[in-house]
């Protein structure tokens, strides 16, 4: 890795080195795109001072407090390896937030479909991925929490803690497919990883105890079999 050359840079490289690499994130590619990333564009101006900090920050969106949070970045590039993708990998998450997590699967996988239920959340995370350039994201607004649409998808990320995972979100994933989601009551979560094997069976692993906020939104479903 190069050495850092600003102060920006040195609190990235710090925010790598301190706390994601002790957070067991090792994929070389996690690493560079934390490190080349912008994660301090993605969040909202009053916190700009802490983006590289081990915590959630507030999503405050024109003055408007969502009472969502962006993950603290250990959690976001531990999401993003556990999803083990792969360049050509199609990937849905559930929850778009800032856009920082789409933003960081977008330099993993080929594309990214997004699915936001605040439609303020949603604006913001859409002009932070357009000023970034980022054009392999797509945002869409509605409730994700029991999937999206009728396409399989090679992974899933949920971004926010479900009681359990719905099975016609478990079957959107392809064949070979997984999902990452954190699942549980407070004061225990844990991380699991679903893998899709066959057309009806699944593999789940729990990977780690953590607690994020849950996942909002509705019980409307817009899977289609």
């Amino acid at each position: 890795m190069n050495a850092p050359t600003s102060l920006i840079e040195q609190s990235r490289f710090n925010m790598v080195e301190q706390q994601i690499r002790p957070a067991n994130v090792f994929d070389s590619a996690v690493l560079e795109t934390m490190l080349s990333l912008p994660r301090e564009n993605f969040v909202p101006e009053r916190y700009k001072s802490l983006a590289f900090s081990d915590i959630e920050i507030p999503l405050e969106v024109n003055g408007i407090d969502t009472h969502e949070t962006m993950l603290s970045p250990k959690l976001e590039a531990r999401l993003a390896q556990e999803l083990q993708l792969k360049p050509t990998d199609a990937t849905l998450e559930i929850g778009t937030g800032s856009g920082f997590q789409a933003a960081l699967l977008s330099r993993l996988c080929s594309q990214v479909l997004s699915i936001e239920i605040d439609t303020h959340i949603a604006a913001f995370a859409k002009e932070n991925l357009q000023r970034e350039k980022i054009g392999n994201v797509t945002v869409e607004i509605g409730d994700g929490r029991t999937g999206w649409g009728s396409a399989e998808f090679n992974a899933i990320l949920v971004t926010g803690s479900l009681p359990n995972i719905p099975d016609s979100l478990k079957y959107q994933l392809a064949i070979g497919g997984r999902l990452i989601a954190v699942v549980g009551q407070a004061p225990v979560m844990t991380a699991v990883r679903i893998t899709r094997t066959t057309a009806a069976s699944f593999e789940t692993e729990s990977l780690f105890e953590t607690w994020i906020k849950p996942l909002s939104g509705t019980t409307v479903s817009h899977f289609k079999f």
